[in-house]
């Protein structure tokens, strides 16, 4: 496993490059993080903004306002309500424990793994592999994994690479993009897609494609 890693790595980051992520620096990555829960990054985005034009992503802030001028300020993201009150309880944790563990950051309602860890490897460059929708995506129609556990998966990439920061952070980037940009969930883009010749969902589908 640890050598069909490295490929797909390489692979795909000869094909897209370093991606520079993730997107924001110090709080605002914790607050994307929960932001992104069941959307995209545009509509995150433009939560954020809202955010900023308010004064509003720091702690003092985000400790004062009430929670209905918050649900107002990030309503982009969806879920707005559910999301208002997780960023609360974020905040009063940060505002007490400046760089919690992951233990503790999980035990904060509406946080999981996937957003626990992305705090974890972005915000306080601690070397947690950040496990998503795509990432089980891709590694099934490779046919490297097929099961729907999140720790299981996680566990499969760090002990099989190499323990570097930088590496988590770049090979999560890289299988958002490509999961973007090719590997999307119900109509896949297998045409010049950088992965097709190893991947089994292609390979089969060319086949029905020559049977019909």
């Amino acid at each position: 496993m640890r050598e069909e890693l490295l490929d797909l790595y390489n692979n795909l980051y000869e094909e897209y490059g370093s991606q520079n992520w993730w997107p924001g620096e110090g709080l605002e990555i914790a607050i994307g993080a929960v932001l992104t829960q069941q959307t995209n990054w545009k509509n995150v985005e433009k939560a954020l903004l809202q955010l900023k034009n308010a004064h509003c992503l720091n702690i003092d802030c985000l400790q004062k306002i009430s929670i209905e001028e918050l649900e107002k300020l990030i309503k982009s993201s969806g879920f707005y309500r559910v999301k208002a009150r997780r960023l609360k309880n974020l905040i009063e944790l940060l505002s007490t424990n400046p760089q919690p563990d992951r233990k503790t950051l999980l035990s904060i309602k509406g946080l999981g793994d996937e957003t626990a860890d992305s705090i974890m490897l972005y915000l306080f460059e601690e070397k947690y592999f950040v496990i998503d929708s795509y990432t089980f995506r891709i590694m099934n129609r490779l046919g490297l994994y097929n099961g729907k556990n999140y720790l299981e998966l996680q566990r499969i990439f760090m002990n099989n690479l190499p323990s570097k920061l930088q590496l988590y952070q770049e090979y999560h980037a890289l299988i958002v993009k490509h999961a973007k940009s090719h590997c999307i969930k119900s109509n896949p883009q297998c045409v010049n897609c950088a992965l097709n010749k190893r991947c089994r969902y292609s390979i089969e589908q060319n086949k029905k494609s020559m049977e019909r």
